[in-house]
């Protein structure tokens, strides 16, 4: 490995919002400032787990500075990659010269979605922005998102250039990220984004990985992957293993709809998305507390009071409600009595 090279965890980071639905920019410091507590390498603002794609220009900017002042506020460096990707050339060179003003250490743009590129045309997209903005960049490659794979000899050919740091790698084809690793030059970041394959691309010589599951366990994932680059595998594996189900939950739902949970869960944000997101479905909360107990996070007695009250404010509408028809069919006995009957003859069938 490179000392140049990027590697070890760089935190896919959620963007908070508050009541209005705006940026909260204490919430994000304090969770920047937790994150280079715990040891994470770096940090990727803007991304998928961050919302970038329902965040205006201005927010984006907001958003990748307040990360970027905390990081230098560190006694050790700390890696800003933010996310700049769009299906749109022109507005993607726009947000990266945000970015770039932002402070950012390089970017991370994503293959563009929806509109389904060529080989080529991924290519030219990727050479056009390096042209446009002087920052690093890493290629993200995500075909479960995009809906175009960005295949191991484009990647190879675009790391020729050196304007390109590394690349995203997020296919979850261990094949096509060896096919990466094996031909790459020296300086070019493979890392990994898919945080349960983490460890064994890290096996097959990857530097790490931009992650998700490290906004909730930032210690534990950092560890895991510093062991497993140190070619320290039984350890490694010990903390994937206790790491594994939350890996999992996280993508029980759309990204970040459960990892912005569990954060909010520990009591570190408010558990509020931008439409069209919406907030996990109560099925999943009860797997959610579990993967967080066994990787051994605690839930927040702040946020487990903030739940209670939310429930007894739901319970007190229901009873009002309840109410509310009492005295409905007391007013009027002869149109409840209509009603009713044929209720409890379809319960009573119903036995």
């Amino acid at each position: 490995m490179t000392e140049n090279r990027l590697g070890g965890v760089l935190t896919a980071i959620v963007t908070p919002f508050d009541s209005e639905g705006r940026v909260d920019e204490a919430a994000l410091r304090r969770l920047v400032r937790w994150q280079i507590e715990e040891g994470v390498a770096g940090l990727v603002p803007c991304g998928t787990t961050g919302e970038g794609a329902t965040l205006d220009p201005a927010e984006h900017e907001l958003v990748v500075r307040i990360v970027v002042e905390e990081a230098k506020k560190s006694t050790r460096r700390v890696q800003i990659v933010a996310g700049a990707g769009t299906n749109d050339t022109r507005r993607t060179v726009a947000l990266a010269r945000r970015c770039r003003r932002a402070g950012a250490d390089s970017l991370l743009v994503v293959t563009p979605y929806y509109n389904k590129p060529t080989q080529a045309g991924m290519r030219d997209y990727f050479r056009e922005i390096a042209d446009a903005v002087d920052l690093p960049i890493v290629v993200y490659n995500v075909p479960g998102r995009t809906g175009v794979n960005l295949l191991p000899d484009t990647v190879l050919r675009i790391a020729e250039d050196p304007r390109f740091a590394g690349v995203k790698e997020a296919s979850g084809n261990l094949d096509q990220a060896s096919q990466i690793l094996r031909s790459r030059p020296e300086r070019f970041a493979v890392l990994s984004g898919e945080d349960s394959l983490a460890l064994p691309m890290i096996a097959l010589g990857a530097d790490g990985a931009i992650a998700v599951v490290s906004n909730e366990a930032p210690g534990a994932f950092s560890r895991m992957v510093e062991e497993a680059r140190a070619g320290n595998f039984a350890a490694a594996r010990e903390i994937h293993a206790r790491l594994f189900p939350l890996m999992r939950a996280n993508f029980c739902e759309s990204n970040p709809i459960p990892v912005k949970w569990a954060v909010a869960r520990m009591g570190r944000i408010e558990n509020r998305l931008r439409s069209p997101l919406t907030e996990l479905a109560t099925s999943f909360h009860a797997s959610m507390e579990a993967a967080m107990a066994e990787a051994g996070i605690e839930a927040s007695p702040m946020a487990t009071a903030q739940d209670a009250a939310r429930i007894a404010t739901a319970q007190d509408a229901v009873r009002t409600e309840v109410a509310q028809d009492a005295a409905r069919t007391v007013a009027a006995p002869h149109a409840a009595h209509t009603v009713v009957a044929p209720n409890a003859a379809r319960t009573e069938a119903a036995r």
